[in-house]
């Protein structure tokens, strides 16, 4: 049972590098830059100047939304 809780620390280290590498890759795409240029030039009132956590955790959140529509 100790080895079990021993590997949940790893596997939130894990998820954590996942997430970044995931979330600089969104970052980098077309989609996000095209979403983000949108958003910049109408009145939907996103911060540009938010952290990119934020930004992506936005940009997934409207796209599902989108797709679930």
């Amino acid at each position: 049972m100790a080895h079990l809780s021993s590997s949940i620390p790893a596997a939130t280290a894990d998820d954590a590098a996942i997430w970044q590498n995931l979330k600089e890759a969104i970052a980098a795409s077309s989609g996000f830059q095209q979403w983000k240029q949108e958003h910049n030039n109408d009145d939907t009132n996103v911060d540009i100047n938010a952290s990119v956590d934020h930004l992506v955790r936005r940009y997934l959140r409207e796209t599902l939304e989108t797709l679930a529509y």
